[in-house]
């Protein structure tokens, strides 16, 4: 009779003319192509996915069960399910994550930190 949300649907987006000073916490899906400034945080109890694209800028953590990233992050990444890694993105810290995908042109400045619990990190 319903249908329920699926986890890849993206809830809200941020502009590309759209700067954000703060830490932005979510659920669900969300699309960065503007820039923030602080950390962008997923809900630990439920599914999330993190879209940023060629145009944004994350000065800040992010942390996120899905995360594609075809942007520019300036802080560390935690992914409890899945990082993908196109070819725009560029990421100045430490990535800790349970499964990667990389593409050709990807750049990261930084460790590559295959979590097994990478949930609990999420936490804290």
């Amino acid at each position: 009779m319903f249908k329920s949300k699926s986890k890849n649907t993206i809830d809200s987006l941020i502009g590309a003319t759209t700067s954000i000073e703060g830490n932005l916490h979510f659920t669900g899906g969300l699309r960065i192509d503007g820039h923030v400034k602080g950390n962008v945080i997923a809900d630990v109890d439920s599914p999330s996915i993190l879209v940023i694209s060629e145009h944004a800028t994350i000065d800040g953590e992010v942390r996120a069960g899905h995360i594609v990233v075809n942007g520019i992050i300036n802080g560390p990444v935690y992914s409890s399910e899945l990082i993908e890694l196109q070819n725009k993105s560029r990421i100045s810290g430490d990535v800790h994550y349970k499964a990667l995908e990389m593409t050709n042109g990807a750049l990261v400045s930084g460790k590559l930190a295959h979590d097994q619990i990478v949930e609990s990190v999420l936490k804290l």
